[in-house]
């Protein structure tokens, strides 16, 4: 199974040999990848809809893995009992809907060793929801595929982590571009970072020459995102 770069990086975050629930599951690409690379014993392909899951299993049985994958309809977690995973994959969705997933069943949540997420947005709110529900974000990955950025991370509840202290988010930007890959000065994040300060500049720019309150408020949000942005980049003159 040859998964784009976006998924290759994903499933690389999950630890060897821990079983999986690979929620919106689609076709399945995934959960394949990960029984065929014996990187898991034994995935549950999840989606809400039935078409996915129809698509899955004929994947699945194409590639002789029934024994290994099974597959459920399932709305987020719903169907996912306590202790059955080790690993939740949550992966191409947005940050608010899989935050939204995992608080609906923060008992199942609570229960796993990790989460490996890839949020396609809002993904500060993933990063505080990890916080709040005792979860460490012990690896982060940031690759661009099609002109497209993507941030991945493996997170791992508070018990499996050695030293909680060299995960903890403590500034604003490491909410929203993380902190390992601050630290560890990751070069795409640095090209995305130049690219959403021009983007800042030019939007400033334009909304210096009107002034309703709509547009003086959008200044000032832009101007803070733009100063968030500026800090974070000092990281790489360090």
């Amino acid at each position: 199974m040859q998964l784009s770069n976006r998924l290759q990086a994903v499933a690389s975050l999950v630890t060897p040999n821990n079983r999986v629930a690979d929620i919106g599951c689609d076709h399945a690409y995934t959960s394949i990848y990960l029984i065929e690379n014996k990187l898991a014993p034994h995935v549950i392909a999840m989606d809400v809809n039935q078409g996915p899951i129809e698509r899955a299993r004929i994947n699945i049985e194409k590639y002789g893995f029934g024994k290994d994958i099974e597959t459920r309809k399932s709305n987020g977690l719903e169907k996912l009992k306590v202790g059955e995973v080790d690993t939740v994959l949550i992966a191409g969705m947005g940050g608010g809907l899989a935050v939204q997933i995992l608080r609906a069943h923060l008992e199942v949540v609570k229960s796993l060793k990790e989460l490996v997420l890839q949020p396609q947005s809002e993904i500060y709110l993933v990063r505080r929801l990890m916080e709040k529900i005792g979860f460490f974000i012990t690896q982060e990955n940031m690759i661009k595929e099609d002109g497209k950025y993507y941030v991945m991370m493996r997170a791992q509840r508070q018990d499996f982590v050695d030293d909680p202290r060299a995960y903890e988010l403590k500034k604003e930007e490491h909410y929203h571009y993380g902190r390992l890959l601050l630290e560890g000065q990751h070069p795409i994040l640095k090209e995305f970072l130049q690219k959403e300060f021009a983007r800042c500049d030019n939007i400033i720019h334009k909304l210096r020459n009107e002034s309703t309150s709509n547009s003086i408020m959008r200044l000032q949000e832009i101007t803070q995102e733009k100063n968030l942005i500026e800090l974070s980049l000092g990281c790489y003159n360090q």
